[in-house]
């Protein structure tokens, strides 16, 4: 079994995917774009340039993402969580996936034993560093 995170924006699909490519790493295993789907499917020709579907892997983890062809929904109660043993890594990843966003919880030694962070990214994503 496989729970992988689908992600949904406002027009801004392709952009913050490849920024999740360049701090995650990793390969895009699919990427469509609206025009490349059946015309059945009703997205008008504003989105003919929009992600209809793709997904990046890095290590064993997908996420997926699209642009909505309606309003796109607040991140609302989701956050992910991107845990490593590395503390270098968590410090990289912290830095890089925030930089533009709104951090809530600056990343920090924790009375549990470990480094902690959060934040909301530039692309309204909650996100969680452990």
């Amino acid at each position: 079994m496989q729970l992988s995170p689908y992600l949904t924006f406002g027009g801004t699909c392709e952009e913050a995917m490849n920024f999740y490519k360049d701090c995650l790493g990793g390969d895009f295993e699919s990427f469509n774009y609206y025009k490349d789907g059946p015309k059945e499917m009703g997205a008008p020709p504003t989105l003919d340039n929009k992600i209809m579907h793709m997904s990046l892997r890095f290590g064993e983890y997908t996420i997926m993402a699209s642009d909505s062809m309606g309003d796109a929904p607040a991140a609302g109660n989701i956050t992910l969580n991107i845990a490593t043993d590395d503390v270098d890594e968590l410090n990289t990843l912290f830095h890089k996936l925030s930089e533009g966003g709104q951090i809530t919880m600056p990343l920090g030694d924790m009375f549990w034993g470990a480094r902690f962070g959060m934040f909301t990214d530039r692309f309204g994503v909650n996100l969680m560093l452990n």
